[in-house]
């Protein structure tokens, strides 16, 4: 089997940014994902997503131009092979950022194309499944466009009574747009809304300094936070090492940072409790798998970043099945031992019905698709609507 052809696709859809909502870094205008299609000479295609979350022009640009030439007449099961060759090509311009995007999107369509030929699920060939399903969480509550805090705890009290009565038992909302003390405050009537027995993660997309982290971080203690993810930028591990050695929250942090060599760093320091890489940004497949043996070494837990379409979600899938429970033990529990699962339920087409084999939730669980490769079928007719380039 021989690749014969690299497509890239950028799919779009547009929000109104004051309704959609706004983390830190500010408001969210739509949701865009890069799909990448790689073509076999025996009919097989496979589908990845790149870098997530980022512009998708940016790694299609990289795919098309520095990726390509290197990947047709290639082997698409020598995934190992080619993911090092496409490092080792762009490594001087690349090593974070948009060519590990790039590189990341390849790398899930050929582990896609593997699983179709042999016609097992892609679980199957990162080594076996530990569990049949994940538990998940839901990342939402984004800052609304509010006249005042009152109005801003009405808005997202009830988006929070929503994701209950949809069977989330776990949420992640932002801080670090509004003042601390009214974030505090915001935290703390959430809190109050989904009681006691709900996990009630926050997320600062990297909002503050390692002091101002440490301070937020005692603040919301009360209010028995899961985890405190991005405290601080993807930069500065001396900040997110202090801020780990004095915050009575755990901490995640990683979807900002890029490969092995990258994640070595926050692992090995021990900078965070949890490791969040994004399997569309940090490397793909091949290279996630690694970053997850390295965490397991060290005794931390894995948590994929996930944000995009239904590609990423699926590959994320994937990945977690075939991570074994840090530590093992006899009778392993989400949060714990178990890895669990970002669940995206904002709104958006590119995950609900960009496949005609949805991602099953139900009993409380996200189910690992167990058809062959990634276990979904493209859409075209969805494809088409939301392909701007």
């Amino acid at each position: 089997m021989k690749i014969t052809d690299v497509r890239t696709h950028i799919l779009r859809k547009a929000y109104d940014p004051e309704k959609y909502g706004a983390s830190s870094k500010g408001w969210i205008r739509d949701r865009a994902s890069l799909l990448v299609q790689v073509l076999t000479d025996e009919g097989i295609e496979g589908w990845g997503e790149g870098g997530q979350t980022g512009p998708p022009e940016l790694p299609k640009v990289a795919v098309d131009v520095s990726l390509k030439p290197l990947l047709l007449g290639q082997d698409p099961f020598d995934t190992e092979v080619l993911w090092e060759r496409m490092y080792d090509a762009t490594r001087d311009y690349g090593q974070k950022g948009t060519l590990i995007g790039a590189i990341s999107g390849v790398d899930i369509a050929l582990w896609d194309i593997k699983g179709k030929a042999t016609g097992k699920p892609v679980h199957k060939l990162l080594g076996g499944a530990f569990r049949d399903a994940v538990t998940p969480y839901a990342p939402g509550l984004y800052y609304k466009g509010a006249k005042n805090l009152t109005e801003q705890i009405a808005i997202l009290s009830d988006e929070a009574r929503h994701l209950l009565s949809l069977g989330m038992r776990a949420i992640k909302m932002k801080v670090g747009f509004l003042h601390p003390h009214e974030d505090v405050r915001l935290v703390a009537a959430i809190r109050k809304v989904v009681g006691e027995d709900v996990r009630l993660m926050v997320d600062a997309n990297h909002a503050y300094n390692a002091y101002s982290a440490i301070e937020m971080a005692r603040a919301l203690a009360p209010y028995d936070i899961t985890w405190f993810e991005e405290p601080v930028p993807p930069e500065d591990i001396d900040g997110y090492v202090e801020v780990r050695a004095k915050s009575p929250i755990p901490i995640s942090g990683g979807e900002g940072e890029f490969t092995s060599f990258g994640h070595r760093e926050l692992i090995r320091r021990r900078a965070v409790d949890i490791i969040q890489p994004d399997t569309c940004g940090s490397g793909g497949l091949t290279e996630c798998k690694r970053i997850a043996a390295l965490a397991r070494a060290f005794g931390i837990q894995y948590s994929p970043h996930v944000w995009g379409s239904v590609v990423g979600l699926a590959a994320s899938l994937h990945l977690l099945a075939s991570l074994p429970p840090c530590p093992p033990t006899g009778n392993p529990s989400a949060y714990y031992q178990e890895p669990v699962l970002e669940f995206d339920r904002n709104p958006s087409p590119l995950r609900d019905e960009l496949s005609t084999l949805p991602i099953e939730f139900r009993e409380g669980l996200v189910w690992v698709p167990q058809g062959p490769g990634l276990g979904i079928e493209i859409d075209q007719d969805v494809l088409g609507r939301y392909r701007v380039a």
